[in-house]
Parts: C-alpha cells; structure tokens; sequence
C-alpha cells in the first residue's frame, strides 16, 4: 500500500509518499512545494494542485493523508489553510484516491508513541521509521512523511474510491 502524506500550507506544501508492505516501510519520494509569497493566491493553489496530480498520477497512491484543521489564532491564515487543503483534498479526489485526516495527537502517537513528542521527536522517529540516513527535511516533508506512517498504522480501511466522473 502507498500513501500520500500531505502537510498543507500556501507558502509551502510538503509531501511524503510511504510504502508499506507488512511492517517495512520505505519512503518514495518527498519534499515541499514551494511558492514565492509574491505570487497571488490563486496562482499558489494551482501550483499546488498542478503538483500533487502530478505526483497522484505518478505513485498511484493508495490514500492521500492529511492533518485535520486545527483552531488558528488568525482567522486569515485560517482561510488560506482550509483553502489548500480544499484544494488537495478534491485533487485527490479527482484522481481517485481516498483522503483520510487525522489529528496532530494521532499522528504522534503513531510514530513516537507520544502524543505530545516535539518536531525533533518526530522526525528523528520517521528518519527511524523509514531507514532514512538523516532526519528528513524541510520539516513540511517530515510531518509529511509522519501523516503517510499514520495512514499506514490505520490500515482497515478501503482507500480507493471512484473517481470523479466515472473514471476508475
């Protein structure tokens, strides 16, 4: 099974695409997308989408997680949150690809076993998790990374759904 973990943020998106196969993991590929804070909104959110269809249409992931929304204390960057993961969420949705969210405390649990571990905690555990040699970065592809190991611990669930338009 292969999950798309995905950390949404306007600026920048991070990704982590994990493999699981029993209890090995091993990660695919991940990073950030990144965008200039010069460029308009609209053109941030393109960019977004235009890179996780290529990336859907790429791995063929199972599932595309996510983190679920948390209470901002600036209702703007509320909005712009809630605006990139609408727009990941139908992307994937638009490919096929079920979407799961989870909560900041699930995902530390499922790799620390701690749900209160730091950013150091977590991605020294998802640099363990994945045999990676470092711990990965930027840290947007270690939380990532960490949505996608959470996925993967909650596997039963059936992660494909049809997609849009009949497609299958």
């Amino acid at each position: 099974m292969v999950v798309l973990g995905v950390d949404s943020g306007s600026l920048s998106t991070g990704y982590g695409l994990v493999e699981g196969q029993g209890s090995r993991l091993r990660a695919l590929e991940f990073g950030a997308i990144r965008n200039p804070a010069s460029a308009p909104h609209p053109e941030r959110l393109f960019a977004i989408q235009e890179r996780l269809r290529e990336l859907l249409r790429k791995h063929r992931p199972d599932a595309v997680a996510l983190e679920e929304v948390f209470v901002a204390k600036n209702a703007r960057s509320a909005l712009i949150l809630g605006q990139v993961r609408g727009v990941v969420m139908v992307t994937a949705l638009a490919e096929g690809v079920k979407v799961s969210e989870y909560t900041p405390n699930q995902v530390k649990m499922a790799v620390t076993g701690y749900g209160h571990a730091d950013k150091a905690q977590m991605q020294q555990m998802v640099k363990l998790l994945l045999g990676l040699d470092s711990p990965p970065t930027p840290h947007d592809a270690a939380d990532a990374l960490a949505l996608a190991i959470t996925a993967l611990s909650r596997r039963g669930w059936d992660a494909r759904v049809p997609a849009a338009g009949g497609r299958s």
